[in-house]
């Protein structure tokens, strides 16, 4: 008796699919996640560089190729994410969750300031990524951002812990924005406080530049010609290493 599988997908892949999910009915009840890709290349040989650049994510975390997954678990082929390549902290001892949010609407920047706050800390930094007209000699007219939205926030969340950990009394906040993005209009703001301005500087580089690593939001560049999904072919891609 065949087992059900069931893939959601996300971005690029979804567009080459046609599908926001594929239906697999594989006899296996159990595979490692790098078999699961395999099998996928198999059946679908056009696709196999995207597939194989991909990663799958089982119950809202990243898998490693060898790990095991179940046919019963929540899985997703993410592919790369936006970025490519290219209390926490203090005495409230953790990061509650609205701190890190993806929204579909105009994201107020005090708003996610207020949140990184705290009243002990001298510097508190605010990142305000925006949507360029020009990219590569190409005029963009919008991005569209998409996001595996329970998983976005976790990751973001993670951020948010491991800043906590390497810069103790750091307060992270993020915000992403979903959905049609305008020419000049926000796309993302990661606030960052902390008792001293060194470290609320390498903080929130060292978020952003996670966030375009490991979090699974995608953009995709809407030209006055064409549109394009950005990152997934823009070279190898492991969103479960980690910076030391």
């Amino acid at each position: 008796m065949s087992n059900g599988w069931n893939l959601a997908l996300f971005a690029g892949l979804a567009e080459r699919f046609g599908s926001r999910s594929l239906r697999l009915d594989w006899p296996e009840r159990e595979l490692t996640a790098g078999r699961l890709k395999a099998k996928l290349i198999d059946l679908y040989p056009e696709h196999a560089e995207l597939i194989a650049s991909s990663f799958v994510a089982r119950n809202q975390a990243y898998s490693h190729d060898e790990e095991t997954i179940g046919c019963e678990d929540e899985l997703a082929l993410l592919p790369p994410v936006s970025g490519g390549m290219e209390d926490a902290g203090g005495t409230g001892g953790g990061v509650t969750r609205n701190r890190f949010a993806v929204v579909e609407h105009a994201i107020d920047v005090n708003a996610v300031a207020a949140s990184a706050s705290h009243p002990d800390h001298g510097a508190l930094i605010a990142f305000v990524g925006t949507t360029r007209e020009w990219t590569g000699g190409k005029r963009t007219v919008t991005l569209e951002y998409e996001a595996y939205v329970p998983m976005a926030e976790s990751a973001m969340r993670e951020i948010g812990e491991e800043i906590a950990r390497r810069w103790p009394g750091t307060v992270t906040a993020i915000t992403h924005r979903i959905g049609t993005v305008g020419i000049g209009e926000i796309s993302v703001v990661i606030a960052v406080s902390s008792p001293h301005r060194a470290e609320a500087y390498e903080a929130s580089r060292y978020a952003i530049e996670s966030l375009k690593r490991t979090v699974p939001i995608w953009k995709k560049e809407v030209y006055e010609d064409g549109t394009e999904w950005k990152g997934h072919q823009m070279g190898p891609w492991n969103p479960m290493s980690r910076d030391e």
